[in-house]
């Protein structure tokens, strides 16, 4: 228990021994960071105890921390490159392996002087914030289908440092009827790809983001399905796709994309070596 009058070092161990011992990954970065919420100061600097509001907040915080509720919706922004996103329950939290695809399907942009920019299943929009951010001339509109997620997507359409994008809320598996054809120059997507068999095996932070955001089906490929099928007549010919994968899916969402007359097909590694994104082209007239 986080008492008033403990000294920021010590409750700094304190926190972080509880957090351990539920478990929690990085226990050390967290317990700064909750301090950090609930003080308002980098614990390594503080010197003075703690009030009675200070010590509960940080009570509070970290038993739900050690509840292993994400350390991001707890702290309600999140860095993504080198901007924050709001973020809470009901949304994915964004992570650093999309930032990989962020860059990777704006080097796509390269010589296209205003490109149309359609981010798919966005979540926080993180995704097609990230591509803006390399690109600044981009046009974003942002499609997302969960009212929590969108309620997110909204608060970050417009960021302090410029960023914007147009939220849209609605379902990937019927939006393509409405695009006209060959208007976009890249359509950008974090989709849902877990299979069956890993939702039953999530880390307990995972477990507490949204299911929606993380089931695809059986085989995990029910959205690059979708994908692969109805959203090549969106592009201009040579118009680019960039999508996240799982780090099992490389074959799979490739033979994918082959099968429907995607070109130009390659894939991207992660931070950690691991297979993260598949860019592909609409065929060339």
């Amino acid at each position: 228990m986080v008492n008033e009058g403990i000294l920021p070092r010590a409750a700094l161990r304190q926190v972080e021994a509880r957090l351990t011992e539920a478990g929690c990954p990085d226990a050390d970065f967290d317990a700064a960071e909750l301090f950090r919420l609930a003080v308002g100061a980098d614990a390594r600097l503080a010197t003075a105890p703690l009030t009675a509001a200070q010590a509960a907040q940080l009570e509070a915080l970290t038993a739900r921390r050690a509840d292993r509720e994400p350390l991001q919706y707890l702290c309600g922004s999140w860095p993504f490159l080198d901007f924050e996103l709001a973020v809470g329950p009901g949304v994915l939290c964004p992570r650093a392996d999309t930032e990989v695809v962020a860059e990777a399907a704006a080097e796509l942009l390269q010589g296209v002087p205003h490109p149309k920019v359609l981010d798919l299943c966005a979540g926080t929009g993180c995704l097609g914030l990230g591509v803006q951010r390399f690109c600044p001339a981009a046009e974003v509109t942002s499609l997302e289908k969960s009212p929590a997620a969108f309620a997110y997507l909204t608060r970050n359409a417009r960021l302090p440092n410029g960023l914007h994008l147009t939220p849209v809320q609605g379902d990937l598996f019927t939006y393509w009827e409405t695009l006209p054809e060959g208007e976009l120059d890249l359509i950008v997507s974090n989709p849902p790809y877990l299979t069956a068999a890993e939702m039953g095996q999530l880390q307990p932070e995972v477990a507490q983001e949204p299911a929606m955001a993380l089931a695809a089906g059986e085989d995990g490929l029910v959205f690059y399905r979708a994908l692969a099928e109805h959203y090549q007549r969106a592009l201009r010919p040579g118009g680019a796709l960039a999508l996240e994968i799982g780090w099992q899916q490389r074959e799979a969402v490739t033979a994918l994309l082959a099968a429907n007359g995607w070109v130009d097909i390659t894939c991207r590694k992660d931070y950690g070596g691991n297979d993260r994104c598949i860019l592909a082209r609409r065929s060339y007239p």
